[in-house]
């Protein structure tokens, strides 16, 4: 089947389905299946926009709007994982995943399901540090910290992930997998992208919680964006026994929706012919959420993952071949997922617009379903049982015009040494966060196609096996890129250990006089300075 991957959308729905339809009439191809890579931007109504971390003026309606009431329908099955600049209290509705609208499915915050025998799985969010062993115990209205630390990806994710034994035809995540540049043509990218060569070269690029799925999951396609540059890359995986069989990933990044940007590529995948067009749960992924339901946490408290550590009584969550089967039955092997969209808010109505509506805590009815069907706990239930028992400290403030830092966490390090998942050189073509990168100017992202100025088309229709000729991995780029790192490893060890120690993670703009005031990142320091100048 076609199979139809997209970069960050940042709510330009239609200019999406337009693109495919496009390829429909000049191409006579149609997708089967769209996927995208996060930056959705589910937005219903002002409200949602004030849960979007970007700055207010970088906020507009898009299009979701149109398809969550039921004006338009998305014309193409769409699945899609969430980024870093989304509508988070709408996507909070759905932890386990479930329906933003008719025909478009959020995979939640980890989630795997399947569409005509090929097993789909993704995961939300980009990686920081300072929140991964933290619970998921944010709610709207949100303060200037959770709007940010809402979509940070957190260690009960990938560790329920990481019990799955089964294959994984193809993956999504937001940021890169750490070190997945050094598969690729990395010299070429850094020729389009001269900024990433500091985050390369020390391997801090990606995200490394990403990078450890990869290596668990093997899957046969991996696809993320983020970065905004188109990227393919070919790793092929150690076989963990004798008996295992070799297993190579082909990873896709995709750039942002923009007019005349590659930001779509069409896949053929293998599948099951004999399968139905319904989308699906999975068993094992069903029987997994239901041996690591114990495991949910809500609170702000640090946490690490049971492992083989002689602290824990259990540490492997993995499921039998007989639990996969109890699923099965108590679904009477039917594994379709419902179609039980429901409106869980107002939509934007153009012609009355609400500037000043506010978000709320919603539980979403189809998580509900969800959870009583599997015994699951309901997260946002338990989060709302909280607060009420006043067992949660949650800080509300008045949103705010500008970006500020997130607060840095004194709490233990996480598993993992680095932090840096997007980029901390300035890129000039995109507008930062001064904790994320990704941010741009939504509103390029509504331009229709121009029949003077079609999409590009000219590495869209084919398997990423045929990559396009600027990002082919050959044998000696691979072999130069190993032997390369093999050389300065132990340097690049040196090196890491003393940027760690030496290099302050936040650059703090203050006053002649020494007062510091708000916290800017060398990279976005050029984006305020042109700012005041504007003022």
């Amino acid at each position: 089947m076609k199979v139809a991957v997209a970069g960050c959308c940042h709510g330009a729905l239609e200019k999406m389905y337009e693109t495919l339809e496009l390829l429909q009439r000049r191409h006579n191809v149609r997708p089967d299946l769209l996927l995208c890579c996060g930056d959705f931007q589910a937005v219903r109504n002002e409200a949602d926009l004030r849960c979007m971390a970007v700055p207010a003026k970088y906020r507009h309606m898009e299009s979701f709007y149109r398809y969550y009431s039921g004006e338009k329908k998305a014309p193409v099955l769409t699945v899609f994982i969430g980024g870093n600049h989304e509508a988070s209290n709408h996507l909070q509705e759905l932890p386990y995943g479930g329906w933003v609208a008719p025909n478009i499915y959020y995979l939640g915050y980890a989630g795997v399901v399947r569409f005509r025998g090929v097993r789909i799985g993704g995961i939300s969010g980009i990686f920081k540090s300072h929140d991964y062993r933290k619970g998921h115990f944010e709610c709207p209205p949100y303060n200037q910290q959770t709007i940010r630390s809402a979509y940070h990806v957190r260690n009960i994710e990938v560790f329920k992930l990481k019990q799955l034994k089964r294959p994984i035809d193809i993956f999504m995540s937001h940021d890169w997998p750490r070190s997945i540049y050094h598969y690729g043509n990395k010299q070429q990218l850094l020729k389009m992208k001269s900024f990433f060569r500091q985050e390369v070269e020390s391997n801090t690029l990606g995200s490394p919680a990403a990078s450890e799925l990869l290596h668990h999951l093997k899957p046969t396609y991996w696809f993320s964006a983020h970065l905004h540059v188109k990227f393919a890359a070919f790793m092929q995986h150690q076989a963990n026994s004798k008996e295992e069989l070799p297993k190579a990933t082909k990873f896709l990044a995709l750039d942002k929706c923009l007019p005349h940007r590659d930001f779509l590529q069409i896949v053929d995948i293998e599948h099951d012919p004999t399968a139905g067009d319904s989308l699906e749960y999975d068993a094992e992924w069903i029987a997994v959420l239901k041996a690591t339901n114990s495991l949910v946490n809500v609170t702000q408290s640090s946490w690490n993952m049971p492992e083989n550590n002689g602290l824990h009584a259990r540490w492997d969550y993995s499921v039998t071949e007989e639990a996969i089967k109890e699923v099965l039955e108590e679904l009477n092997h039917n594994l379709q997922i419902p179609c039980n969209f429901t409106l869980t808010a107002a939509c934007y109505d153009p012609s009355k617009p609400q500037k000043h509506m506010q978000p709320v805590h919603t539980i979403n009815p189809q998580t509900t379903e969800f959870c009583a069907q599997f015994g699951l706990t309901d997260i946002n239930a338990r989060i709302q049982q909280a607060k009420e028992e006043g067992s949660v400290r949650v800080d509300y403030e008045e949103d705010e015009e500008e970006e500020m830092d997130s607060t840095g966490s004194t709490e233990e390090p996480s598993d993992y040494n680095t932090d840096n998942s997007g980029l901390s050189s300035i890129n000039p073509d995109e507008i930062l966060l001064d904790e994320e990168g990704g941010d741009e100017d939504l509103s390029t992202c509504s331009v229709d196609p121009s029949p003077d100025h079609p999409p590009d088309f000219s590495a869209s229709f084919s398997d990423i096996r045929i990559m396009p000729d600027s990002m082919v991995v050959s044998s000696d780029d691979a072999m130069d890129s190993t032997n390369e790192e093999l050389e300065r490893s132990g340097e690049s060890k040196q090196v890491e250990e003393k940027s760690l120690n030496e290099r302050p993670l936040k650059r703090v703009g203050g006053n002649e006089n020494g007062n510091s005031g708000i916290k800017i990142k060398r990279r976005n320091q050029a984006i305020y300075a042109a700012e005041d100048e504007d003022k």
